[in-house]
């Protein structure tokens, strides 16, 4: 076992040459670190991706050639999920759990540590050390490629989910590995498009997520993003790798590049990116004579070294490879999670859940609903070991009272699709009720390709519509890897979101359909009504290589509440067979104070007659605060299984952090506000309760002062008018009121303040004199 000491580590790199050090920061072959005979140093493993193991047995059993490497990577990411052969022929069969855009709707951190617990048993058996994921990058635009992958439009979700899938994958001796670090939210020339970003968005939107999974979970690795941030390529970018992440985060393990977004080796290992991935003959090159010229100081590589050289101490020390697993049980959990996470949208005259016994004839529309899409495509795309067809499982619940009909209705434009709705309208007339399966144009998502739309696949809003004429009660079940446009929304009587469930999500439809799963899952992105009414659709992809993100702190619900516009559903939204009142919300302090926590709590009480679980929203919104920000934000949330007539009472903990903004000015975060409301919420345009405490703010910072400063700047400053009233009496032999009716003629101009001040003292007063007098205020 490969377990050396912080001191033999240190005599271990200084036994290595410089080719050695240079192998062992560039990664063995596409999955591998590399190994070191010599030194007995071993290689870990390493694969995608955060909702399914995906072993490629060609790429990582089959040896560490170099040979190919790059053309096994590119059908890699190009794969689509829904294809048949490539990369699945070559991979191990995994259990494929919801994708993010999913699990993120169920709101519950325990689910998601037990996925990472199960994750890591299959990294286990099939001999990986480390998962590349999970991914938490802001889902600022449903539009993005990639954004089935994410938990979130807030940070708050995104963090604490991602947190629990670490601590279930390390907790069971895996590593994880956080990505994308940092602002990959779009895949249009991701790799040489710079995300320009306003600092105070990148601290209270983009970075947020991680440094909360960061301090609740300490992922063993960080890998950074393809995209340059503003103007620096990420894995590239001090700022990011080293200031923030290491210094102000403390974060102390090792980063990873995503795979071949490198562009200068010495930059990036100088920046903080500590592992080049994947092998790469020519930036091997690159650093080595980076080494031998000097541009990378010894020192930068060694720290590097050590941090691979502990990464792969943790994994050896935890390594328990090939051990058993149980599949079946992989897949109940796959199921759970389906069914805990999808969000009912719509349920017009309580249409759902179905009674078997009493509907008589049920039509299920819909190639999803035998070939589901249960996954986004790309690095993530995993080989599902059993995937449940939601029509097998629909028809297992027949019975004498019960008759079920599926039709077939593709995704794909074809010349017979008019005569289709036709005969499905004329059986829909003959049915209790419609169930369509409908879903977004499979070859616009994925890695490596955005969206350019919202609607769905071709005819499938004409077919729902044409069923909503036929007078016929119409379920829609949603599979999409974001938001979608719903142009029928008002003519059906229910919705149901899937997003993309996983192998489980067959049955997860069936148990909620039936009634058998009360829904709880609540949207963690809201759902725009039109693709124009997205925040920063108007500068969306970018151009010339610059994407602004033009909404800067107002991502998601805080832009749609800014500009009062009313989303088709909002974010936290989602809809239950059973009904709960919200009571009692109390706060422990009597005002907000620099430095302090607190907790909320506040009562749930079950109104319905069906046992069920609701996710409570606790909200903060400032009044009159420092600086511009979001009408209310997302702070805490918990998720409770109440009974019929039972009531919990929730207790949320807020911190410091919870109340402040992020001053780029100052580069703080600030406590400035006149006071908080807290607000608990089924969605966060469902406010059920509120309490509004005062705020006693920090001291705010004086403003530094130059002779020409802004007048207004000027008398901001407290002590200013005093200092130079005593100031002009000495100098200009005046009074005291004739200074300071001096003073107020220089008041008002929009004309710096010496400048100002010339106008009637001439030359008698110095710059000078005013610039070291407000030196001196500038030291207080």
């Amino acid at each position: 076992m490969f377990q050396p000491s912080e001191d033999k580590i240190k005599s271990l790199i200084g036994r290595m040459t410089v080719d050695e050090k240079v192998n062992l920061l560039s990664g063995r072959g596409l999955w591998k670190t590399a190994a070191i005979e010599r030194l007995g140093i071993p290689s870990i493993v390493m694969t995608d991706g955060a909702y399914g193991v995906r072993y490629s047995t060609t790429q990582i059993d089959a040896g560490d050639s170099d040979e190919d490497s790059l053309q096994a990577f590119l059908q890699l990411v190009e794969q689509q999920a829904d294809a048949s052969g490539g990369m699945f022929g070559t991979t191990r069969a995994a259990t494929c759990f919801p994708n993010g855009n999913l699990l993120g709707c169920s709101w519950d951190v325990d689910l998601a540590y037990r996925m990472g617990a199960a994750l890591a048993a299959e990294c286990r058996n099939f001999g990986v050390h480390l998962l590349l994921g999970p991914g938490i990058n802001i889902r600022r635009t449903p539009l993005a490629g990639r954004a089935y992958e994410y938990f979130s439009e807030d940070p708050v979700i995104s963090g604490d989910l991602a947190a629990a899938v670490i601590s279930g994958l390390q907790d069971n001796g895996v590593g994880a590995s956080l990505k994308h670090f940092a602002c990959n939210n779009s895949e249009m020339e991701r790799t040489t498009t710079s995300s320009d970003v306003d600092e105070r968005a990148l601290r209270e939107i983009y970075l947020a997520g991680f440094e909360r999974a960061i301090e609740k979970s300490a992922p063993w690795t960080v890998m950074s993003s393809y995209n340059l941030l503003n103007g620096v390529q990420a894995a590239e970018n001090r700022w990011l790798l080293t200031t923030v992440l290491h210094e102000e985060w403390d974060y102390g393990g090792l980063v990873v590049s995503d795979w071949h977004a490198i562009k200068d080796r010495g930059a990036a290992l100088l920046a903080g990116t500590d592992l080049d991935m994947p092998e790469s003959q020519p930036r091997k090159r690159r650093l080595h004579a980076a080494i031998e010229a000097g541009d990378v100081a010894p020192e930068a590589v060694d720290a590097a070294c050590a941090k691979v050289l502990e990464l792969v101490c943790k994994c050896n020390a935890h390594e328990r490879l090939h051990t058993a697993i149980d599949l079946e049980e992989h897949h109940a959990l796959s199921r759970l999670i389906a069914g805990e996470s999808m969000v009912l949208l719509r349920n017009e005259g309580k249409t759902l859940p179905i009674d078997p016994k009493s509907l008589g004839r049920l039509l299920v529309v819909g190639d999803g609903a035998v070939l589901p899409v249960i996954q986004g495509s790309g690095s993530a795309t995993t080989n599902p070991y059993r995937v449940d067809s939601p029509f097998v499982q629909i028809a297992a619940r027949t019975g004498v009272g019960l008759d079920v009909q599926h039709l077939p209705f593709a995704s794909t434009a074809n010349a017979e699709i008019a005569a289709s709705i036709s005969v499905i309208v004329e059986a829909a007339s003959k049915a209790d009720a419609t169930v369509v399966f409908a879903e977004n144009e499979k070859s616009r998502h994925g890695e490596g390709n955005d969206r350019d739309t919202l609607r769905l696949a071709a005819s499938h809003d004409a077919l729902i519509h044409a069923l909503a004429a036929a007078g016929r009660k119409v379920v829609v079940v949603l599979s999409m890897p974001d938001a979608v446009e719903m142009p029928w929304l008002g003519e059906v009587d229910a919705v149901l979101a899937g997003f993309y469930a996983g192998q489980g999500g067959g049955e997860a439809i069936a148990r909620i359909l039936f009634g058998e799963q009360n829904p709880c899952g609540k949207l963690s992105a809201s759902m725009p009504a039109r693709m124009r009414d997205i925040p920063g659709w108007h500068s969306y992809p970018g151009e010339q290589g610059r994407h602004l993100y033009s909404e800067s702190i107002f991502v998601g619900y805080r832009f749609y509440d800014l500009k009062a516009i009313a989303p088709a559903f909002p974010f936290g939204h989602g809809l239950s067979y059973t009904t709960f009142s919200y009571e009692d919300l109390a706060i422990n302090v009597q005002e907000i104070v620099p430095g302090m926590a607190c907790t909320a709590s506040v009562t749930i009480r079950n109104t319905g007659s069906v046992a069920g679980k609701e996710i409570v929203q606790l909200y903060v919104r400032p009044v009159k605060p420092g600086l511009k920000r979001p009408i209310r934000e997302l702070k805490a949330f918990v998720k409770l299984h109440l009974e019929p007539g039972e009531a919990k009472t929730a207790t949320l903990a807020l911190v410091e952090r919870d109340f402040q903004y992020f001053d780029a000015v100052r580069s703080a975060w600030v406590l400035d506000a006149e006071a908080f409301v807290i607000e608990a919420g089924a969605s966060s345009r469902d406010i059920r309760l509120e309490v509004t405490l005062p705020c006693r703010m920090e001291r705010p910072a004086l403003p530094v002062l130059l002779p020409n400063s802004p007048t207004a700047l000027v008398f901001a400053h407290p002590k200013a008018e005093a200092a130079l009233v005593t100031f002009f009496v000495a100098k200009l032999s005046i009074t005291g009121a004739e200074a300071m009716a001096l003073l107020a003629k220089t008041k008002g101009s929009f004309l710096g303040f010496y400048d100002t001040l010339s106008w009637y003292v001439g030359d008698s007063v110095r710059e000078a004199d005013i610039a070291e007098i407000f030196e001196g205020l500038n030291d207080v």
